[in-house]
């Protein structure tokens, strides 16, 4: 969730994330997004690789930020090349800003949107599976799995059946179809905060981004410099719940189950987690951008040479 106008907004905890970094030489932005943090961090001094499966979001950057002390890659953060350009970089910083972009909320033709009229697209990339197709094919336990799990929804029986039914007499393909179908099941006076929480569970299960986050953040923290720092800004509970208990358990020496006799795991910490508590934005930010409201940032720092 970076700035809608690069020029006017500055990137969602700008002050904390340089902090974290603290002179850091070489980045790794791996949701480069337009550019907002890999600009500050620049200007701090570092080199860095920016990655982005979005080819709107790396022109943007690019044409931002110039190609002196930045590399591009247009590839998604889990992608095993992005995973091994990374390693070959050995950063002592990786970023991770979670999320879509103010600028792609607005651009109506990416779907990200549920203002009327908007496709049901909500693609991260240029190819692949839209939201239109995953409301139209995944079976009904399929649609209430994402609306529970990605939106914490009570009523996602319903709701998937809903859409079941309405998909039987024509396909779910716009804004307006979703929203009518949320409408149906919460209630007419269903409003922003509803329809804003449940679009981003299809924007989440359309880009795979839980199980793509999951997947990546051990190949980044491995390529990490000893005592290099992993910052995570998360927008969603989801996000945030599995970064926490990632981190914990790279911070603990023994996850063994817990009546095991004898440590067979690694027997030692990767690292530790600071501060122990997400950093949040300050009502300051908040008020100068709505959209960082739900933000957490959570750092880890991987274990000096043994």
């Amino acid at each position: 969730m970076n700035e809608s106008a690069p020029t006017l907004h500055q990137p969602v905890l700008i002050g904390p994330v340089l902090e974290a970094a603290g002179g850091a030489r070489r980045v790794v932005d791996a949701t480069l997004g337009h550019g907002g943090h890999a600009q500050a961090l620049r200007a701090a001094g570092a080199e860095v690789l920016g990655i982005d499966r979005d080819p709107d979001a790396i022109s943007t950057a690019r044409a931002r930020l110039g190609d002196d002390g930045v590399r591009y890659l247009t590839l998604a953060y889990d992608d095993p090349e992005a995973l091994a350009a990374a390693q070959a970089f050995s950063p002592d910083f990786v970023l991770f800003d979670l999320g879509v972009s103010s600028r792609q909320l607005d651009q109506m033709e990416r779907g990200f949107t549920f203002r009327p009229g908007a496709p049901l697209d909500m693609r991260m990339g240029a190819t692949g599976a839209t939201a239109a197709d995953l409301l139209n094919l995944t079976s009904e336990a399929g649609l209430e799995r994402l609306f529970a799990d990605y939106a914490d929804e009570r009523r996602s029986r319903s709701l998937a059946r809903e859409i079941v039914r309405r998909r039987g007499r024509q396909p779910l393909a716009s804004s307006d179809d979703l929203v009518n179908a949320i409408r149906a099941v919460l209630g007419p006076r269903a409003g922003a905060p509803e329809f804003a929480r449940l679009f981003q569970a299809v924007r989440i299960g359309v880009n795979d981004e839980l199980r793509g986050l999951e997947r990546a953040l051990p190949g980044y923290r491995d390529a990490l410099r000893p005592e290099g720092k992993l910052a995570v800004i998360t927008y969603h509970s989801g996000e945030d719940r599995l970064v926490k208990l990632t981190f914990r358990e790279w911070a603990s020496s023994c996850v063994c189950p817990p009546r095991q006799p004898v440590c067979t795991c690694r027997g030692r910490a990767l690292g530790r987690v600071e501060p122990r508590k997400p950093i949040l934005p300050s009502e300051a930010e908040i008020a100068g951008n709505p959209r960082s409201r739900s933000a957490k940032l959570r750092i880890f720092r991987v274990a000096h040479a043994s």
